[in-house]
């Protein structure tokens, strides 16, 4: 079976397609993703897009950065909207390509709704997000009957650049089994102040994930109170996982065990619930 036999939708001239590249690795592309590659003849895309996804869109399709790096020039979003709508009314396939998901701090509602205001048709394909693609390879899951069944996602820096001052860290330190914090390295040492003080104990486990889901994945696995020191040597993009489930790491590592990584099957030290109802 090819694209071709799975009616997917055509992709019309004049048309924008927001869609989500996932974390990096084009093994985890959706079938959707790769047919918005094939199809689009203009791919404005981001600096966190894996160059071997680049590489799968259509020859002759012209590619144009528009990647948004912290601390380095970058263009600024209204103009990157603006250009979307000015591509889509010369009557171009227009495919904006996002790392992970559109719609996950990712500014494609901002997008979407610039394409909304010019009345330019627009389609969504949504990715894999960093969390949950960067999560499973390295081998922590989001939710664990034995001790997690809900997940936050936390973004580590709002509009102007810190740290988000209207998130209620007390919530977050005493509600929440799994954080789950995006973009934290530049302010991880505020990060972890704010939930330490709101009442997070100085041993929860802890875990940071560079360039997820790539031949260049770091983990590092520590405490909440390691974890400045931990993020010296990383590099962003980075996920910052707080919460016990960083501990069945230690048996759930699937991509060490490829390399010769004994696995425990019992990580959290109790019976597990393989047999429950």
């Amino acid at each position: 079976m090819n694209l071709d036999d799975l009616a997917l939708p055509a992709f019309e001239r004049g048309w924008v397609w927001l869609v989500g590249a996932g974390p990096g690795d084009p093994a985890l592309l959706a079938v959707g993703a790769l047919h918005a590659l094939r199809s689009a003849d203009t791919v404005v895309h981001d600096a966190l897009v894996d160059t071997r996804i680049l590489a799968l869109a259509s020859p002759g399709a012209e590619l144009i950065y528009a990647g948004k790096r912290g601390g380095k020039p970058s263009p600024k979003q209204p103009d990157i909207s603006a250009r979307l709508v000015a591509l889509a009314r010369e009557g171009r396939k227009v495919l904006r390509l996002k790392g992970g998901d559109p719609f996950l701090f990712g500014r494609g509602g901002e997008e979407a709704l610039a394409l909304v205001d010019a009345g330019i048709p627009f389609r969504v394909v949504p990715g894999i997000t960093a969390a949950i693609g960067g999560m499973a390879y390295a081998g922590i899951p989001m939710t664990h009957r034995a001790t997690a069944t809900a997940v936050t996602f936390v973004t580590g820096h709002n509009l102007s650049g810190e740290v988000p001052d209207d998130l209620d860290w007390g919530a977050l330190a005493t509600g929440a089994q799994v954080l789950v914090f995006y973009m934290a390295l530049k302010h991880i040492d505020q990060i972890v102040t704010r939930l330490l003080a709101a009442g997070l104990h100085d041993a929860t486990p802890a875990a940071l994930i560079a360039d997820a889901t790539t031949e260049r994945q770091k983990i590092v696995e520590t405490r909440l109170d390691g974890a400045v020191s931990a993020a010296r040597d990383l590099s962003p993009p980075a996920l910052f996982v707080v919460g016990e489930v960083v501990r069945l790491r230690g048996g759930l590592d699937w991509l060490g065990a490829l390399s010769g990584k004994t696995l425990d099957a019992d990580p959290l030290g109790h019976r597990d619930l393989r047999d429950a109802v």
